[in-house]
């Protein structure tokens, strides 16, 4: 009999072992939302502890007390035999719910001694299921808990990469734009030019497509460059070529500005962008531009550095932010490369029927 009660106790634990592993993945995935409760999977669980524990118990019933040695050895067989349902039930219940369960297990064990008198037997599978129910518990739950911040840590990771890539798509984008932008319309504006000398026998038409093929040449150099993510716009290189190429275009373009002034390489290059950019509007978007002026000043009383590209002959105003010839560009971009340094950029029509670009730096960004 004790054999036999010793083999049906065994095979039930190893059908329960081999349980285990699809129950604790599936109670796992329920504990981190990932999946739903495994009912069946449980009751059969559980089915298969009790009558295990029924088996260890009769085992115990039918050898008796007297041995310790024996007795011990059982109450460690009951232990382990609980763990398994214990851990997945600890990890689709609340620890409340778990715990009450536990209490009531344990009370109906008691009681049970009280009735049968089998005080010895029923008091060491008590103090198992305790056991059992509370090491399952400390093991099941800080394991879901580690399992779901790795989970986290591992999706903010991985969130974080597709916003690094996203960032560098705009960075290129815009850099793209910033560079074509301008020499596109320059060479636009120098080709028109240069099919009206030809049409005219001038020489000065050859002198033109020169001037073309220079910029276009320059444009590879620039792209080239932006690809490889270590152009920066230089303020004064900018103001000079945006007075050239306005001056060409039959712009009168004034420059002012406080030249003493020691700018940072990253604000030289933010505003070095916003003259290119401004300078592109100006050749895209006004038809009968005469006038423009860039004006550089300090304001002590805010504490800011402002710049202005003010032009005359704005026929329509350039499209808002966003709404350019390509998404997220232009003046978007502007505001893009002025935020990290604290600076803003505002843009529409002046009081005097001009249209006027207006960046503003604190100064502790401008003074480095």
């Amino acid at each position: 009999m004790p054999v036999a009660l010793a083999a049906v106790a065994v095979v039930l634990n190893v059908v329960q072992g081999v349980l285990a592993i699809p129950l604790l993945n599936r109670a796992l995935d329920h504990y981190l939302k990932l999946g739903a409760t495994p009912r069946g999977l449980l009751v059969v669980s559980g089915v298969l502890t009790l009558a295990a524990e029924i088996a260890l118990f009769a085992l115990v019933v039918v050898k008796g007390t007297a041995d310790k040695e024996s007795l011990g050895t059982l109450a460690l067989a009951m232990a382990a035999t609980l763990t398994p349902f214990f851990m997945a039930h600890s990890l689709v219940v609340s620890k409340r719910s778990f715990l009450g369960t536990l209490a009531g297990t344990v009370a109906g064990l008691l009681l049970l001694a009280l009735l049968t008198g089998f005080w010895l037997g029923l008091l060491v599978l008590a103090i198992m299921v305790v056991f059992a129910g509370v090491w399952s518990l400390g093991i099941a739950r800080p394991t879901g808990w580690l399992l779901g911040v790795i989970r986290k840590l591992d999706a903010a990771r991985s969130i974080e990469t597709r916003l690094a890539v996203a960032e560098e798509r705009l960075r290129f984008g815009r850099d793209l734009h910033d560079v074509m932008g301008r020499n596109l319309a320059v060479i636009a504006l120098k080709s028109e030019l240069a099919v009206q000398l030809a049409r005219r026998e001038r020489p000065e038409a050859a002198e033109q497509m020169v001037e073309v093929q220079r910029i276009a040449q320059e444009s590879q150099r620039e792209v080239r460059e932006v690809v490889r993510g270590y152009r920066r716009a230089d303020l004064q290189a900018e103001l000079a070529g945006a007075r050239s190429i306005l001056r060409a275009a039959g712009v009168d373009c004034r420059i002012e500005g406080e030249e003493e002034t020691q700018l940072p390489p990253e604000v030289e290059s933010a505003l070095g962008w916003v003259v290119r950019e401004g300078t592109t509007n100006v050749l895209r978007h006004a038809a009968e531009v005469r006038r423009c002026a860039v004006r550089t000043r300090i304001d002590a009383h805010r504490s800011v550095l402002v710049m202005t590209m003010e032009n005359d002959g704005v026929t329509h105003p350039p499209p808002a932010a966003g709404t350019g010839s390509l998404p997220g560009s232009g003046l978007k971009g502007l505001r893009e490369r002025l935020h990290p340094l604290g600076g803003t950029l505002t843009s529409g029509p002046a009081l005097n029927g001009s249209y006027r670009l207006t960046v503003e730096l604190p100064m502790g960004a401008a003074t480095g």
